[in-house]
């Protein structure tokens, strides 16, 4: 079974702003956009930085240091540098709170 914890409340999401969060020690990046909410990793696979502190457009989160964005469904890098994606994480919706599990989608 699928644990899946409190990542943060509803409410405190901008749409197309990333929030970082951390469960278990892991550094997660929440984002709604487009009507959905989506949980990624947080850090780069190209280089060590945070991607919550990027900007999300098209469904696409941002690599601030390097330029990379990686789809927020997927993971998958869609240009370099980054060749390599970032898990996915599952999100549920209960009323206000956005919930996480960190069992990878992809």
């Amino acid at each position: 079974m699928t644990a899946f914890v409190r990542a943060c409340g509803l409410s405190e999401l901008e749409d197309d702003t990333p929030k970082r969060v951390e469960i278990d020690g892991t550094p997660v990046a929440v984002v709604r956009t487009e009507g959905e909410v989506f949980a990624i990793n947080d850090i780069c696979s190209h280089a060590n930085v945070s991607l919550s502190e990027g900007e999300v457009e098209d469904c696409q989160i941002e690599c601030w240091l390097h330029g990379s964005a990686f789809d927020l469904r997927t993971g998958k890098p869609s240009g370099l540098p980054a060749t390599r994606p970032v898990p996915v994480y599952p999100v549920q919706i209960e009323g206000d709170d956005v919930l996480v599990s960190l069992t990878q989608e992809s």
